[in-house]
């Protein structure tokens, strides 16, 4: 059989590559492959199919038997969504102060989720009990904003980690306030990886209650999952999706595309391979004369500090983005395709800048 008929064309060149984002790479082929074979004849819309109910074994087969996945378009749809399924109308979540839903969502979570944010500053990134107890107060008190959950990050908008065993002091001071804790784990398979242990050795092994998981920075086309663990921790959930505009009527194609990289161990071999890019280019940009990096190299992510002006012409030859500009920090991240040789030809043309 003939392939079918396009008018589409190519409108970039897929030789040039960045480290400016995750999100910047494509799709992994095994996915694009897994969304065809869910393609053709009808499926039942809204989550009712095929695709989605045996996602539902998956993830139980990683995040215990009480655990249940509501697919949703995105990541800010999902932290939206599973945050107000653990929080009242007068709730608000602990968070560092560089954590995504605060810095990076556009005030998603405060503007349609209607929550408060209690921040707090952090040297790296994480969130520590000693630290939540400085927003963690007040809860009889009408005039301030409750808190009812502590958001954490793994890993870490700072490309840190935390461990096991510094998430369980977290849920178990939470819980012992009464909240509940919520895990973004858009880079959860880069945890995992970094770590050496299966994903429930950091969530419901832990005390961890609700969760976002990730799957576009691992490879997929579009779509994340909120996973709840915590069955008494939420409140309709389904409904939570469907307002916050999160509810995708060919959910297969979504659900396809977590069970690509979840059945087996995609998600593993994604994560791995981005963080061993990282790794090669920390190494090869820490030989850099004047080029410091900032943060322990712990998932797909580097930060440094390196002169601005030769951040902006290096700009010019490989995309990134600035962190803090005023400080000339900027971010270099690797994907699932980041090869040796992008590795290479980055660090080179960095050398090259700083000698001008």
């Amino acid at each position: 059989m003939n392939p079918p008929r396009t008018d589409a064309r190519r409108h970039h060149d897929p030789q040039v590559r960045g480290f400016a984002s995750d999100n910047y790479a494509g799709a992994h082929p095994e996915v694009l492959a897994a969304i065809a074979l869910a393609n053709g004849g009808h499926q039942v819309a809204y989550g009712e199919d095929d695709y989605t109910e045996n996602l539902q074994r998956i993830i139980r087969s990683h995040f215990g038997a009480t655990a249940e996945a509501f697919p949703v378009f995105n990541g800010t749809g999902a932290n939206v969504v599973a945050l107000q399924a653990v929080t009242d109308r007068w709730g608000a979540v602990i968070c560092a102060e560089s954590a995504h839903i605060n810095v990076d969502e556009c005030g998603a979570p405060e503007r349609v989720g209607g929550l408060k944010l209690l921040t707090v500053p952090t040297p790296d990134g994480k969130l520590t009990p000693e630290l939540i107890d400085r927003q963690a107060y007040g809860w009889d008190d009408e005039h301030r904003a409750m808190p009812q959950v502590v958001s954490i990050t793994q890993s870490t908008e700072l490309g840190t980690l935390y461990t096991p065993e510094e998430i369980r002091a977290i849920c178990e001071h939470a819980h012992a306030h009464g909240m509940k804790v919520h895990l973004d784990g858009s880079r959860i398979a880069n945890a995992a990886a970094s770590l050496n242990v299966p994903m429930r050795t950091f969530t419901n092994a832990v005390g961890v209650d609700i969760l976002s998981l990730g799957g576009t920075k691992n490879g997929a086309l579009f779509g994340e999952a909120v996973v709840v663990i915590n069955q008494d921790a939420v409140r309709r959930m389904k409904h939570l999706r469907k307002l916050s505009m999160q509810l995708a009527s060919k959910m297969r194609f979504v659900s396809v595309q977590l069970e690509a990289l979840l059945a087996r161990d995609l998600w593993l071999r994604n994560a791995r391979h981005a963080n061993e890019m990282a790794q090669r280019l920390a190494e090869g940009v820490r030989a850099v004369h004047g080029v410091e990096i900032l943060y322990p190299v712990q998932a797909n992510g580097v930060f440094a500090r390196l002169p601005h002006d030769v951040s902006e012409r290096l700009q010019k030859r490989f995309r990134f983005y600035f962190w803090d500009e005023a400080a000339g920090v900027v971010r270099w991240m690797c994907s699932f395709d980041t090869t040796e040789e992008d590795v290479d030809a980055f660090v080179a043309a960095l050398k090259e800048e700083m000698a001008r």
